[in-house]
């Protein structure tokens, strides 16, 4: 570097100067000849010098200013690389303006040539100073900077747009002859004085970002939100790419185009959030709270008293709920949610009233079935493209808003100015380019019809990367001086006159681009949010704060079709399915306590069937039905099936008894469920079988008759063996003492009573309460 420096500034001398010009037209008369002599001569030589002239890579890394006028002086700097084989020797590099240019046309043909072409390609100017290289090494890289007044470069009084080009000419040890190694082109647009009629130009800033909270909260009263990752708060810090569209907005005259999803998020992690961690998660840290405080702080002052949209929650995929999402029933109530949520979540943080009847379909790309979905939520004015809805007729670009019938306004964003910062800006040589282009495009709009005063919007793309956000700012900050346009918000310019020359015409379905709908979400992604809906719905109704429920679930469902999740369909799937695990997680906190087999013994009894809470707040609403699989062997209360009303206290279980009454023995089975008020079944099934062993009276007075019987053999084989017992003392007696009174036999007979024969009672049944505790976590729900 320290050697290109010596090159900075110095020039040849007037002497070699002249004697470089006479050898490059003393080896073109020959070429020239040839030419006349050949019709096929000029495509060779254009091509033999476009592939000659990439010898040397130039590259344009700053032009200041991007917009000069009268009394500026113009510097040009960036690198010289030798891309050849062989080093480059006695090389000069030249500043070329070309002729005024007076179409948009002409700058696109400019833009997209390569090589140096001498039948296009201006002279060097005489007037600007020359910087000498004796010698470029191959790979080697050199800095140049080139300095001259505006009034050296020969532009026109009146203004216009001019190609700049830097470009390098020199020998090679394989080509002795003295041509041009490389060259670099971009645009001058100069225009001293402010045109009579100035363009209103309307740029859209978009503050969007992808889903990043889950499905998923803490079980504590605040609900603290459960985010995917950490990845949010790195857009958010210093130099993040949300960080800089903030920064670099709030001096720019431009509508903010804002997703409140991000709004939301933000606030969340704002006021405490945690992050997944495995299957659990952890707290987020202090300083990503405090980092998206601040990013709060920031854009509320920088949207104070302009213009803001806001997009549905979670900027839906139109496109893809048109041509994918209407097969699936109930799918457009999912975009009037979102659009409802829209406005008060913006008016909430950044207190602010955003405009919400503004649709924006992916890239602007229109066909009749995504006007009418963008519309069909309450939207009036959908941004569509040019390259969309075309103006190929017409010589001029005409104003953006067009009626499209129905009270519904289109407006038709400038296709080559919105797509103008694409790609790699990272590279100053890119963003310097693009920045120039963009400017000239717009002077170049604006000299189309001098006269008559015209509008034109640009949407650029939804997530622009930090590079590709300077890029833009640049470009909007290089019309501050307000020569040829002049800003205008969103809202005013869908309420300009249209141009009754400009087309209508919304293309159909077959002319919608192949590459959008090939990244549309699938039908199987709305079917999934279908029956996430109806399980939210089924679980809603039976919870007593069905607020920790619904809202947050149901912002989650409207992330699922989000925009952002177009070329990255993995991610978006494994979100669905987090979102479903999360809801079935819930809906299965209320349950059926299995039971074991039961033994029915008698013609009657209660079975108790035990249903557990083990959500954070209390269940309401759900009727427990019994049903017995056979009627004519084991009845519930008279019926095959019964139901009871079921109300259980957060962290609680109930046992719910059922009468039943048993005619035949047997095995029943018997099954279990929980139904909604409306009937819907609630969660599954549960099965269990009851043993029905049952005594009749015929078989109660045969048992009673046999214990009757033994009782009194007993009780006759006792006096028995008491008569013969109290004979043999007696007879004893006698013998040892003949004198002794003898005892009677009634004194000798015992007396003995017994129970009357027992009759046996029927077993209890088991009807205790078969209910665990209730689970550690509890309910969880997401904002």
């Amino acid at each position: 570097m320290a050697e290109a420096a010596a090159f900075q500034g110095t020039g040849p001398s007037p002497a070699r100067r002249w004697l470089r010009r006479t050898l490059t037209v003393a080896v073109g008369a020959p070429l020239l000849a040839g030419l006349l002599q050949s019709p096929s001569a000029p495509s060779a030589r254009a091509a033999e010098e476009g592939t000659g002239s990439r010898t040397v890579d130039v590259s344009i890394d700053t032009l200041t200013p991007s917009a000069p006028v009268e009394g500026d002086t113009v510097t040009v700097t960036g690198t010289l690389t030798n891309r050849g084989k062989r080093a480059v020797t006695d090389a000069t590099v030249n500043l070329r303006v070309g002729p005024r240019m007076s179409s948009r046309s002409e700058i696109d043909q400019v833009a997209r040539r390569k090589g140096f072409r001498s039948d296009s390609d201006p002279r060097p100017l005489d007037t600007t100073p020359e910087i000498d290289i004796p010698r470029l090494e191959v790979g080697v890289s050199h800095d140049f900077r080139i300095s001259v007044p505006v009034s050296r470069l020969d532009l026109d009084d009146d203004g216009g747009i001019y190609q700049l080009g830097v470009s390098i000419t020199g020998h090679t040890s394989e080509q002795q002859q003295y041509r041009v190694l490389g060259i670099e082109r971009t645009f001058l647009p100069y225009q001293p004085e402010p045109t009579g009629k100035r363009t209103q130009l309307t740029y859209l800033w978009p503050l969007i970002s992808s889903a990043h909270i889950s499905a998923d909260t803490a079980p504590d009263d605040q609900q603290t939100p459960v985010f995917q990752d950490d990845a949010l708060a790195e857009e958010l810090r210093p130099g993040g790419r949300l960080d800089e569209l903030v920064t670099l907005g709030k001096d720019l005259p431009v509508t903010w185009v804002i997703d409140p999803d991000l709004l939301a998020s933000v606030d969340a992690m704002a006021n405490g959030y945690r992050v997944k961690d495995g299957t659990g998660h952890t707290p987020g840290k202090e300083a990503n709270r405090k980092l998206a405080e601040r990013w709060l702080g920031m854009l509320e002052q920088a949207v104070q008293g302009r213009k803001v949209v806001a997009l549905p929650f979670a900027d839906p995929d139109l496109a893809s709920l048109a041509h994918r999402g209407k097969a699936v029933p109930g799918s457009l109530q999912h975009l009037q949610s979102a659009t409802q949520l829209a406005g008060s979540t913006v008016e909430t943080v950044l207190h602010v009233q955003p405009s919400t009847d503004f649709a924006w379909p992916v890239e602007g790309a229109l066909d009749p079935s995504v006007v009418a979905v963008a519309t069909s939520a309450g939207a009036r004015k959908v941004i569509a493209r040019s390259d969309s809805i075309q103006d190929d007729d017409l010589p001029y670009t005409p104003t953006a808003a067009r009626p499209l019938g129905g009270g519904t306004t289109a407006l038709v964003s400038d296709a080559e100015l919105s797509t103008a910062f694409q790609g790699d800006m990272v590279r100053a040589e890119n963003s310097t380019l693009a920045v120039q282009e963009f400017l000239a495009q717009t002077l170049a709009i604006t000299l189309e019809q001098p006269e008559n005063q015209r509008s034109v919007v640009v949407a650029p793309q939804r997530m622009p990367s930090v590079a590709q956000a300077q890029a833009m700012a640049a470009a909007v900050r290089g019309l501050g001086a307000r020569r040829w346009t002049q800003p205008l918000d969103l809202v005013a310019a869908a309420a300009a006159k249209p141009d009754p020359d400009a087309s209508t015409t919304v293309p159909r379905a077959s002319q919608y681009p192949k590459k959008l709908r090939d990244g549309e979400l699938p039908v199987e992604a709305f079917r999934d949010m279908k029956t996430t809906r109806d399980e939210l719905d089924d679980f809603k109704v039976v919870l007593s704060l069905p607020n920790r429920v619904v809202p947050p679930i149901g912002n989650a469902i409207n992330r699922e079709m989000s925009t952002s999740w177009r070329g990255r369909a993995s991610a978006a799937t494994i979100y669905r399915v987090d979102v479903q695990d999360v809801l079935q997680g819930l809906t299965k906190g209320v349950l059926l306590v299995d039971k074991s087999d039961l033994t029915l013994s008698g013609r009657s009894a209660t079975i108790p069937v035990t249903v557990q809470n083990k959500l954070l707040q209390d269940v309401k609403g759900l009727v427990l039905r019994l049903t017995s699989s056979n009627k004519t062997r084991l009845n519930v209360d008279g019926e095959s099936w019964a139901e009871l009303p079921v109300a259980v206290r957060a962290g609680h279980s109930q046992s719910v008894k059922f009468p039943a009454s048993a005619n035949a023995n047997g095995q029943v089975s018997m099954t279990a469920q929980l139904y909604t008020a409306d009937g819907t079944p609630y969660g599954a099934p549960m099965d269990f079988t009851v043993k029905v062993s049952e005594m009749t009276p015929t078989v109660m007075l045969v048992i009673a008759g046999g214990v009757l019987l033994l009782v009194l053999a007993g009780v006759r084989m006792y006096t028995q063996r008491k008569r013969l017992a109290a004979r043999a003392a007696e007879a004893e007696t006698a013998e040892t003492e003949p004198t002794a009174e003898t005892e009677t036999e009634a004194e000798a007979d015992a007396e003995v009573t017994t129970d009357g024969a027992g009759h046996p009672s029927d077993p209890d049944t088991d009807t205790g309460s078969e209910s665990g505790d209730p689970s550690g976590p509890g309910e969880k729900v997401d904002r």
